[in-house]
């Protein structure tokens, strides 16, 4: 059975309360799960300890008998210093968009004007 280390989604309407999960891979999001493993309170500080709590110790073993995280799960075991960290990268981020093209074009045009004396 493949298995995923994953954030359940919990609390009322804009006040989201995520429990860490083992589950299988099928389940739904919300759905059934195997083993609860932490808490992620994401309406916390984020410098609060209480933010991120999570069974360090159980997450190594499901970790080395193959069980995988999804990524958000991988950043807070990144920063846990249970993984190691993950070069990621965005090509297309340092691209401007359509509107900032065009004003960029428009800028540099009237530059290039010869100045009318």
């Amino acid at each position: 059975m493949a298995t995923k280390i994953r954030l359940a989604r919990g609390g009322s309407k804009k006040r989201p309360h995520y429990a860490i999960v083992l589950s299988d891979s099928r389940m739904r999001r919300d759905g059934r799960f195997l083993e609860k493993l932490g808490v992620y309170d994401p309406m916390l500080a984020k410098d609060d300890e209480k933010r991120v709590v999570m069974n360090i110790d159980r997450i190594k073993e499901l970790l080395a008998t193959g069980a995988q995280p999804t990524d958000r799960v991988a950043r807070f075991l990144e920063s846990a210093g249970v993984l190691a960290k993950k070069v990621r990268s965005n090509p297309k981020s340092a691209i401007p968009g359509k509107a900032m093209t065009e004003r960029a074009k428009k800028k540099a045009d009237k530059a290039a004007e010869p100045v009318a004396e």
